[in-house]
């Protein structure tokens, strides 16, 4: 073969095992290339409402729990009794537990002890079930973005416990009834809600949120648009940041809302009837009080004892059996109401004791006692007296009614 002819067929061969390479890499690009696989979506029902054994509650969890994907457990039966302890929740990528349209119940009254589930894995949320009976947590929650929904926990010991490494839980539009506790966080949630739930006749608390020091530096409890009926006390709160707002309080049998340390927010909500107070600051600091109405309450609206810089702003009250109290506060940090209107109180409308709070452009209305009454405390075993030296700008007393003869002392300040 002549040299320009080798030449010419090298060159040939070169363009021909250049094409095969670029057409190889083409295809790898847009062909070969492997998809990732979206996890599979298990769904296990429940059948068999016996305590253990095929279809049961119990082997849908252990199937979740040793699911590689999120599951989804549907209970097609009516009632569940319980007789020994379920496993937990622990699958890493969600799980759903849905009752059926009808209703679903799972009876614990056959547990000794323990939670009736654990939720310890993430992104869990429950809906349409009814717990009850239980003889500790209907569920304990020790995970983030747990949800429930739709459902009713009814004479437990607690209905929601929520540990302290937990966040984001929400709970909407259940029912806690005739618990011991309705809900109880052990600490602030990290960005957790509590909505459109109602608490009726819980022993203790509709809700829970103490601990034994400050935690203020995470966001609120925010515990919105809420019935409590005549429960032992509506919300307790304890040096666990809350946001408490527009929800409805009727005839608590203690007190509504019971604060204690920092950290708390009471705004824009209805306090109605009781035989004790509606808002107890107690050893409370830096607390918000505003835009509430209180009616109806046979003692205090609010009493705020042993505390410091609490604010009382734009509350409103009528027809209880006295207005605000101000008791042993703290001289170097004087809590304050400004703008308040107390209409009616039966007894008096604004009363202090050994305290010296800084009162504001407030209107205490037709009183049946004092507008405002003032004394010194006297501890019982004989200490150093305690003087109230309340500071007074611009509000607006109407003297007591007919019969009821003022202080000296208090009648300078009465119109």
């Amino acid at each position: 073969m002549a040299p320009k002819q080798r030449i010419a067929v090298a060159v040939g061969v070169f363009v021909v095992l250049a094409a095969v390479v670029a057409g190889g890499r083409w295809y790898e690009a847009h062909h070969v290339r492997p998809q990732p696989i979206a996890a599979k979506q298990v769904l296990v029902h429940v059948t068999n409402a016996g305590d253990r054994g095929p279809g049961t509650l119990r082997e849908a969890l252990f199937i979740v729990a040793s699911t590689n994907g999120p599951a989804d457990i549907a209970i097609d039966v009516p009632r569940i009794e319980l007789q020994t302890a379920l496993p937990a929740l622990v699958n890493g990528h969600g799980v759903r537990i849905q009752g059926q349209a009808t209703g679903s119940v799972i009876d614990a009254k056959g547990l000794s002890s323990g939670p009736v589930l654990d939720v310890a894995g993430p992104d869990t949320s429950i809906e349409g079930l009814t717990i009850t009976a239980c003889p500790a947590a209907a569920l304990l929650v020790r995970t983030t973005r747990f949800h429930l929904s739709s459902s009713t926990i009814s004479a437990c010991d607690v209905g929601v416990e929520i540990a302290e490494n937990s966040g984001q839980t929400l709970l909407d539009r259940n029912h806690f009834t005739k618990n011991r506790v309705g809900v109880r966080f052990a600490a602030s949630g990290h960005g957790s809600a509590v909505t459109n739930n109602e608490f009726i006749d819980n022993k203790d608390a509709g809700l829970w949120a103490v601990r034994s020091a400050a935690d203020t530096h995470d966001e609120p409890i925010g515990i919105h648009d809420n019935k409590f009926t005549e429960d032992g006390a509506g919300i307790v709160a304890g040096n666990v940041p809350v946001l408490i707002e527009h929800n409805d309080f009727i005839n608590a049998k203690d007190s509504d809302i019971h604060l204690v340390g920092t950290g708390a927010v009471v705004r824009g909500n209805h306090i109605d009837g009781g035989a004790s107070m509606g808002i107890v600051a107690e050893g409370a600091r830096g607390v918000l009080i505003e835009g509430n109405e209180l009616e109806g309450l046979a003692a205090y609206g609010v009493m705020v004892r042993n505390s410091s810089n609490v604010v009382l702003r734009s509350n409103r009250l009528h027809n209880c059996g006295y207005g605000f109290a101000f008791v042993l506060g703290d001289r170097k940090g004087a809590s304050t109401a400004v703008d308040n209107t107390i209409i009616e109180p039966k007894f008096n409308g604004i009363d202090v004791i050994g305290d010296s709070p800084i009162l504001r452009r407030n209107q205490v209305l037709r009183p049946h006692a004092f507008a405002l009454h003032v004394e010194d405390f006297q501890p019982p075993a004989g200490g150093e007296k305690v003087q109230s030296k309340p500071f007074l700008d611009n509000n607006v007393f109407d003297k007591p009614a007919a019969g009821i003869k003022a202080t000296a002392a208090v009648a300078t300040r009465l119109r």
